[in-house]
């Protein structure tokens, strides 16, 4: 089974300076994060408080879970960090 993205949810993390967001291949969750300097490549003038940084993510929420489908692909561990490099 691909890996989808049925549930919307993402979350704010200032500790881990990123935004969490889960995935889903058959019965397993997949854990991603997504670091801040990666969403300010997508978005070079959002800031780092909370609802900028989640609005960037939701602005390029297509993108994201594309570049997580392809992390995942080389590697189909239950947990992966996006980076500027991923996009």
């Amino acid at each position: 089974m691909a890996l989808n993205f049925p549930n919307p949810v993402r979350r704010f993390d200032a500790g881990r300076s990123c935004v969490s967001f889960w995935g889903s291949d058959a019965s397993l969750e997949i854990t991603f994060q997504v670091d801040f300097a990666a969403l300010h490549k997508l978005s070079p003038s959002a800031g780092d408080v909370e609802a900028a940084v989640l609005a960037v993510f939701d602005q390029n929420r297509d993108t994201i879970y594309q570049a997580a489908r392809s992390a995942y692909s080389r590697h189909r561990g239950g947990y992966h960090r996006l980076t500027a490099e991923s996009f």
